[in-house]
């Protein structure tokens, strides 16, 4: 929608020429002159006889008073707002709306039983955290494009409810949990559905626990509230033909723990290209390499969490890395509020834009990030 201000025109200021006319009165004794009462300009100025041999002054006429010239405050120049899909910032087409259901965050499995895995090609981000075993676990996010199945779905962690508290009450579809991070999740505003949930099933060329399932599009049907909307946006993005910001780059590499992650860019096709641990990461919905418009590395700290689990703090600040559009922007990213999404600022704290379409967003611990 395009927001305009009415534009409010100046004032003329204008003031009136008064006419007087100076009365002399003749002094014997003292030469000064006594000024006759001011009358309109319509009045006739009147003045007294001088004495022989005193000169009458001249009278005089009062200077007219020049307008002021004509003052127009100007309009504030707006941009108009780009209707845009939440997750992806994809504009809209006329007459399109995002789709009115919530978020779905799917924790998937990346121990080396688990890959490939299905799904990274329809979500709109993904986020990779450290978890036990020096290990790491992605979180695919769903709006805009369903993926039947998704997998293996794999057990949240007690750093979920913080994280992706921004997306306001988001389906939360995991394999369940410990006690105390399962009472957490249930007792926090993440619509939590587990192993139990209709639409999930174990898929029998897999060994479990790498091998439970599920399809999203199945999640929304059984789970979706009727009064659901869509989630709020988690990144600004640049207008078609703007360039984006920052030094050009071929990619970055991210140490997770035990896990490499190593970033490409692909100037030819638009997008990153992803390795993990020296080979091509594959999705097993295409059997192609994951890639994304965007790579936004997010360094935090990592506290000890319930049964040694390390726990991300991702409300403060840190530094960030945000690959875009061929160029690489070195920042700072900030939380004040787990509702809130994180605000991406340059070193002259600028926002930093994304390219619309796919976010991959790395959360290494601090130091652990390279540009190529």
């Amino acid at each position: 929608m395009t927001s305009t201000r009415t534009t409010t025109p100046g004032r003329r200021l204008a003031v009136l020429a008064l006419t007087g006319s100076l009365a002399l009165v003749a002094a014997a004794c003292s030469g000064d002159d006594d000024a006759s009462p001011t009358t309109t300009d319509t009045a006739p100025a009147s003045a007294a006889t001088a004495p022989a041999d005193t000169e009458a002054p001249a009278t005089t006429e009062a200077p007219a008073t020049t307008a002021a010239p004509e003052t127009t405050v100007p309009t504030p120049t707006t941009e108009a707002v780009v209707p845009r899909m939440p997750l992806t910032g994809v504009p809209l087409a006329p007459g399109e709306e995002a789709p009115a259901r919530p978020a779905m965050v799917v924790k998937i499995d990346n121990a080396p039983d688990a890959r490939p895995q299905t799904g990274f090609t329809a979500a709109d981000i993904v986020y990779e955290e450290i978890v036990n075993d020096s290990l790491t676990r992605f979180a695919m996010v769903f709006h805009s494009q369903d993926s039947d199945p998704v997998g293996p779905i794999r057990s949240g962690r007690i750093q979920d409810i913080d994280l992706f508290g921004s997306y306001h009450g988001p389906l939360f579809v995991w394999s369940g949990g410990n006690p105390t991070v399962t009472k957490a999740i249930d007792n926090s505003d993440l619509v939590a559905l587990n192993a139990s949930t209709p639409g999930m099933f174990r898929e029998r060329s897999r060994s479990s626990p790498h091998n439970l399932y599920g399809n999203t599009s199945t999640f929304y049907e059984n789970a979706t509230p009727e009064e659901a909307a869509p989630p709020p946006a988690q990144f600004a993005y640049r207008n078609d033909g703007e360039a984006p910001l920052g030094t050009p780059s071929a990619g970055i590499d991210v140490q997770l723990d035990a896990i490499a992650a190593h970033w490409t860019w692909d100037a030819e096709s638009g997008v990153y290209r992803r390795e993990m641990n020296g080979q091509p990461h594959l999705d097993a919905a295409t059997d192609e390499q994951i890639t994304t418009e965007n790579v936004v590395v997010l360094e935090m700290e990592y506290t000890p969490g319930i049964s040694g689990s390390p726990d991300a703090q991702s409300l403060g600040s840190g530094t960030a890395y945000v690959m875009t559009g061929g160029n690489l922007v070195v920042g700072t990213w900030t939380r004040a509020d787990r509702l809130d999404p994180f605000t991406l600022t340059d070193e002259s704290g600028a926002p930093i834009e994304l390219t619309p379409g796919h976010t991959f967003i790395e959360l290494p611990r601090p130091g652990n990030s390279r540009s190529l």
